[in-house]
């Protein structure tokens, strides 16, 4: 197998030609250390740079012991590498060359988050780095010297300060990171067992240094997380040391029901919402947030105007719509459809779409949500008859959505002190310290006068299950078969059609909206059947990632190639894309 040598010969031979000229050196290359695979080159300097991997032995990686005796340590291990082939990148800092993209070397690390990903993975008996890398030109033609060094020279220094010659405090680093990684999922699937929905370490920091980022305050800036007496609990988690000093996590244990967090403007209700929305899936050491640990299966909800809605049952939150003129009788809310939501159906769609995709509970902050959805004062209700009022409000269904259906709410609640009446638990936040708060709020309830009255309706029925009809997913565009794209975390373009996503606040990296919309196209070729349900195509997808992994999510993927970029996103916010689709077309699964 051709090694360095015959790879800076052919650089050198193709010296000076046409861009496209470098696809002579696609294919495989054999360096001491390492094998590297030039999988697809770029079309030429500003296009997206070329797909590259390199791959170590773990007999020469040498990683720690242990880092890989599970699925969980093996994602966590992942991801550290990860970070430190970026690490190593940033010190060795190649010179950028040429036009375009010349000199890039990226790879896909990541952020706060530890999610599964393309960009590490293991093998049977090695792992591998996919990374993308511009090949410099001068206009459109090869600089093949610069290419020379950066792939005979930087590269393999960059895998030996990465993975190969590491020192002890690295060694310390990587299993530290795993272990921590593996502590939080282990608490994750406790909680149930516990009684309850999340869990926030003492001495956690929750803010953010700035509203554009996701890395922690300084510690001088902020106080760190105190959990009340009423809510304390403890973790024996298996690994001391890593995301919190000593083998035992103590801290804020929230339990299951109708959680209320209230407090004054700017005293950090919703810094402690956000922490737990995104404490979804673990979290880097030193991320002030490692020890907060939130239930999978929370799902944001927000409203969002303007977004369309497929045949979904929101007949829990609003019916009895009134007749409008030309229609020969009142839409139906078993099944409802618009193409430009208001805000309080919106939001009543996104709750009735989460319970459908199999959200074990919600998270709403009254500054994201519509009014007249959230409650109905005491005075509104004497102006407007019940029978004219199509709006069944969020305070008169939270209870029935927990103890009908098992799904717990957390809501920030600053402005109406109706929902004491309905609260299990009320949480105050008092310049960023919690407090329980739950009995004096009881109290309130009980002897105020000014609460407004639960209006007596039909029990909450489960939303009805829909089938998505495949038809309506076309990934075509132009000559292409299949064309889609993302744009950061924001907006999907699938085929012709835009997705917007920025009502999903629970998307944290622009690689899980790749994987989105390869999601789609996968569940919309193999997955619908025009048979199965909306849930039981998101169980398939679930199913094969576990099986597959996501290099199958590039529609034209071949085994052993770089895949792209993508993050493993979870099932709600591939059914949130599903659901935004204007094309959608469904049928529900019980007939009217």
């Amino acid at each position: 197998m051709a090694g360095p040598l015959e790879l800076a010969s052919t650089l050198e031979g193709i010296d000076g030609k046409g861009y496209k000229a470098y696809r002579d050196i696609e294919g495989t290359w054999s360096f001491a250390e390492f094998g590297l695979f030039v999988d697809r080159v770029q079309s030429d300097p500003f296009a997206a740079p070329s797909k590259v991997r390199v791959r170590v032995d773990l007999d020469v990686a040498r990683l720690p012991d242990r880092t890989l005796d599970n699925r969980v340590r093996e994602l966590a291990a992942a991801g550290w590498l990860g970070r430190a082939f970026r690490r190593a990148i940033r010190e060795v800092a190649p010179r950028r060359s040429g036009t375009g993209k010349g000199g890039l070397i990226a790879i896909d690390a990541g952020g706060q988050e530890v999610l599964e990903r393309t960009a590490v993975v293991f093998g049977a008996g090695w792992v591998e780095a996919r990374i993308e890398i511009g090949l410099p030109a001068a206009g459109r033609r090869i600089l093949g010297g610069e290419a020379a060094t950066l792939l005979v020279e930087i590269l393999p220094e960059i895998v030996l300060r990465a993975w190969i010659d590491r020192d002890p405090d690295d060694d310390e680093s990587f299993v530290r990171f795993v272990d921590c990684v593996e502590n939080q999922q282990w608490v994750r699937g406790a909680l149930s067992a516990r009684g309850l929905i999340a869990f926030v370490g003492d001495g956690a920091i929750l803010p953010r240094e700035s509203g554009a980022s996701e890395r922690p305050m300084a510690l001088e800036k902020c106080l760190p997380f105190e959990s009340p007496e009423a809510f304390r609990v403890e973790f024996e988690i298996p690994h001391a040391d890593a995301g919190a000093a000593g083998k035992i996590w103590r801290g804020m244990g929230i339990p299951r029901g109708v959680i209320l967090l209230v407090g004054g403007g700017y005293h950090g209700k919703s810094t402690l919402l956000r922490a737990l929305e995104r404490a979804v899936v673990p979290h880097v050491p030193g991320d002030g947030r490692e020890t907060v640990v939130t239930d999978p299966g929370f799902v944001k909800i927000r409203a969002e105007d303007g977004r369309s809605i497929s045949g979904v049952d929101i007949r829990g939150f609003i019916d009895r719509l009134p007749l409008r003129p030309g229609e020969p009788q009142p839409r139906d809310t078993r099944s409802f459809s618009t193409p430009d939501a208001s805000g309080s159906t919106s939001q009543a769609a996104n709750i009735a779409e989460a319970i459908e995709a199999g959200a074990t509970g919600l998270l709403l902050d009254e500054d994201t949500s519509a009014s007249n959805f959230m409650v109905r004062d005491g005075r509104m209700q004497a102006l407007i008859h019940p029978k004219d009022e199509p709006i069944t409000p969020f305070i008169d269904r939270v209870r029935e959505l927990y103890e009908n259906f098992d799904v717990s709410t957390v809501l920030v609640m600053g402005g109406s002190g109706d929902y004491f009446e309905v609260a299990d638990r009320v949480i105050e936040m008092k310049a960023y310290r919690p407090e329980d708060v739950t009995e004096r709020a009881k109290e309130i309830a009980a002897t105020s006068g000014a609460t407004a009255a639960f209006e007596v309706r039909d029990a909450i029925g489960r939303p009805r299950d829909r089938i998505p009809l495949a038809s309506s997913f076309d990934a075509s565009r132009g000559r292409r078969d299949v064309k889609f794209s993302s744009r950061g975390c924001e907006e999907i373009v699938f085929g012709t059609t835009e997705i917007d996503l920025r009502g999903v606040e629970q998307l944290f990296d622009s690689s899980q909206t790749r994987a989105i919309a390869g999601a789609l196209h996968l569940a919309s070729q193999q997955m619908m059947d025009d048979a199965r349900t909306l849930r039981e195509v998101l169980d398939a997808l679930d199913r094969f990632f576990d099986e597959e992994g996501l290099d199958a999510l590039d529609p034209f993927h071949r085994p052993g190639r770089h895949p792209g970029s993508l993050a493993r996103p979870r099932r709600f916010e591939i059914a949130a894309a599903i659901n935004r689709m204007r094309t959608l077309q469904v049928r529900p699964l019980t007939p009217d």
